[in-house]
């Protein structure tokens, strides 16, 4: 049987330094993309709700039955 500690002898402190950075860059550019994202979507939605209220305005102006 294999015992457990036997895997430990092949662990190196620089490697798993190395791994912790990269896992925080990587942290870093995902946080910072989907920011952008949201500040995106923000953008979006704004912009989809003035074309909603330009559409509801002229149908208001357009409706005949008022006039």
């Amino acid at each position: 049987m294999v015992n457990d500690d036997d895997f430990l002898d092949d662990i190196d402190a620089e490697d798993d330094t190395e791994d912790q950075e990269d896992d925080l860059e990587s942290l870093e550019v995902a946080g910072k993309n989907s920011k952008e994202q949201a500040q995106k979507n923000i953008l979006a939605r704004k912009r989809i709700d003035e074309l909603m209220e330009m559409r509801r305005l002229k149908e208001l102006f357009d409706d005949e039955d008022d006039w």
